[in-house]
C-alpha cells in the first residue's frame, strides 16, 4: 500500500486517508437519494436508479484513485442529471438520453486523450464558463422549488408560475428540509445535505403523516435489481438527437470536471509552478470512462465532485482516499430500502442548496465590461427560464461574439468561439 500510493511521499498516511475517504462520502452521498427521484421522473426505475447511482460512483471513483493516485471522487453530476431527466429524457425518452451520454463520454474520452481539452478550455470565455455554473445552479434549484411545492404552475393566462400553498404539508416539509440543512452548511457540519436529507425525511413521518417504519432492520437489505436499465441505452436513437445537446452534455462535463480539478487540486498543492495539475489527462481519462460506464449502467453523467475538497481538507492527499470513498458506496447499496422511505420534499431542498453553491461563480464575472456580462447574463437567464441547459449555452455562444464584434474587440474571440455560435444558430433553426 505503502509503494503504491506513495503515502510517505505525499505526507500522509492511512489513517489519515481512511478518515478523509469517510469525510468525502459522507459530504456527497446526498446523491444516492437525490439523483434517483430526478431521474425517476423520467419513467426510469427508481430502486435501479439507485443501484445504477452507487454502483458508478463506487467504481469511478477506486478508478480514479487507481489511476492518478489523486484523492478525486466521482458520482452522477448534479445540474447534469437535470439537463438528462428535463430537457433530454422528457423529450426523446430516457433511453435516447442514455445514449447521449454514452456518446458524451466518448468525446470526452477522445478530447482527453488527445489533449484537445486544454486547446478548447483556452478558447472559451472564462466568463460564459461561470455563467453555465451558475445558470445550472438556478435551473437546479428552481426544479427543486417545483418538486418540493413551493412553485407551482400558475393556472391564470399569460402567467406561469406561482408561489404554492405553504401551509400544506409537502411544502412545508421542503421548507423545514431547507432551514434544516441551511443551518447545518452555517455551521460547517460535514456532511450536511446527507444528514440534512435524513432529518427531514424523520420530520415527514410527523408533518407528512407516514408511518414509522416498525423495524429499523427494515432499512437494510438487499439491492434493488438493475436489470430495467442496465444496457438500456439506444444509441440509434441518440444519434437523432440534436447535435447541440450531445455538446451540452460534453461541454458541461469537460468544463465542471476541468474547473473541479484545479481547484481541488489547488487547495491540495498538487499544482505546479505553472498552475497546471500533473496527470489531468489521467484524471479526465477516468472521469471519460466514469461517463460512458455510467450510460451503460443506467445513470446520467458522472462527473468528479469539488466535495473532495472535504476529504482534502482532513489531510487525504492520495488515491488511498477515492478508494475508501468508493468502497463505502459499495457498502451504501445495503441501504436501498431506505430509499423508500425518503419523499420527494425531503431531496428538494438539496438541489436547492446544491444551487446556492453553483450560483456563486457569478460573482467572478466581470460585470464592469458588459460585453463579458450581457452574454454571462443570456446564459445564466435562459437556463431556467427556457428549462434547457443547452438553450443557455447556444444563447452564450452567440451573444458573445456578436457583442464583441460590436464594440470593436473581434481579437479578443477565439475563432472555435465563432464556430460554436455558428454551431448555436442551427441549433435554434432546426431544433
Amino acid at each position: 500500500m505503502e509503494k503504491f500510493f506513495k503515502l510517505q511521499e505525499n505526507k500522509t498516511n492511512v489513517r489519515t486517508e481512511v478518515i478523509a475517504g469517510v469525510t468525502t462520502f459522507m459530504t456527497m452521498a446526498y446523491i444516492i437519494f437525490v439523483n434517483p427521484n430526478i431521474l425517476s421522473a423520467t419513467g426510469m426505475d427508481k430502486g435501479a436508479v439507485m443501484t445504477a447511482t452507487i454502483l458508478a460512483a463506487g467504481l469511478t471513483t477506486i478508478l480514479m484513485g487507481l489511476l492518478t493516485n489523486y484523492p478525486f471522487a466521482l458520482a452522477s453530476g448534479m445540474g447534469l442529471n437535470a439537463f438528462f431527466a428535463f430537457t433530454v429524457a422528457m423529450r426523446f425518452g430516457w433511453q435516447a438520453a442514455l445514449g447521449a451520454v454514452f456518446i458524451s463520454g466518448v468525446v470526452f474520452l477522445i478530447l482527453a486523450v488527445t489533449g484537445a481539452i486544454g486547446f478548447i478550455d483556452r478558447a472559451v470565455p472564462t466568463s460564459l464558463k461561470r455563467a453555465v455554473a451558475a445558470g445550472i445552479g438556478i435551473f437546479i434549484a428552481f426544479i427543486g422549488l417545483q418538486n418540493a411545492g413551493i412553485i407551482v404552475e400558475n393556472e391564470v393566462p399569460g402567467l406561469t408560475v406561482k408561489l404554492g400553498d405553504l401551509t400544506s404539508p409537502g411544502p412545508l416539509l421542503a421548507i423545514i428540509g431547507i432551514v434544516i440543512i441551511a443551518i447545518l452548511m452555517a455551521r460547517k457540519v460535514r456532511g450536511a445535505i446527507l444528514i440534512g436529507i435524513l432529518l427531514t425525511t424523520i420530520v415527514g413521518f410527523f408533518v407528512m403523516g407516514n408511518p414509522l417504519p416498525a423495524d429499523l432492520g427494515s432499512i437494510f437489505g438487499k439491492p434493488e435489481s438493475i436489470a430495467p436499465i442496465l444496457l438500456k441505452l439506444d444509441l440509434k436513437a441518440a444519434l437523432s438527437i440534436p447535435i447541440f445537446i450531445i455538446f451540452s452534455f460534453v461541454f458541461v462535463d469537460v468544463f465542471d470536471t476541468m474547473g473541479t480539478l484545479l481547484g481541488t487540486g489547488a487547495r491540495a498543492g498538487f499544482l505546479d509552478e505553472k498552475g497546471n495539475l500533473p496527470r489531468v489527462n489521467k484524471a479526465m481519462l477516468a472521469d471519460s470512462i466514469g461517463t460512458m460506464g455510467g450510460a451503460l449502467l443506467g445513470t446520467s453523467t458522472v462527473t468528479t465532485y469539488v466535495e473532495s475538497t472535504a476529504g482534502i481538507s482532513e489531510g487525504g492527499r492520495t488515491g488511498l482516499t477515492s478508494v475508501v470513498t468508493g468502497l463505502l458506496f459499495f457498502l451504501a447499496l445495503f441501504i436501498a430500502p431506505l430509499a423508500g422511505l425518503i419523499p420527494a420534499e425531503a431531496t428538494a431542498p438539496a438541489l436547492v442548496i446544491v444551487g446556492v453553491l453553483m450560483v456563486g461563480a457569478v460573482v467572478k464575472i466581470d460585470f464592469e465590461d458588459f460585453t463579458e456580462a450581457f452574454p454571462a447574463f443570456l446564459t445564466i437567464i435562459f437556463m431556467p427560464l427556457a428549462f434547457s441547459i443547452a438553450d443557455g449555452i447556444a444563447v452564450g455562444f452567440i451573444a458573445y461574439p456578436i457583442v464583441k464584434l460590436i464594440a470593436g474587440r473581434s481579437k479578443e474571440v477565439h475563432w472555435l468561439v465563432y464556430v460554436l455560435a455558428a454551431v448555436s444558430v442551427v441549433h435554434f433553426i432546426f431544433y
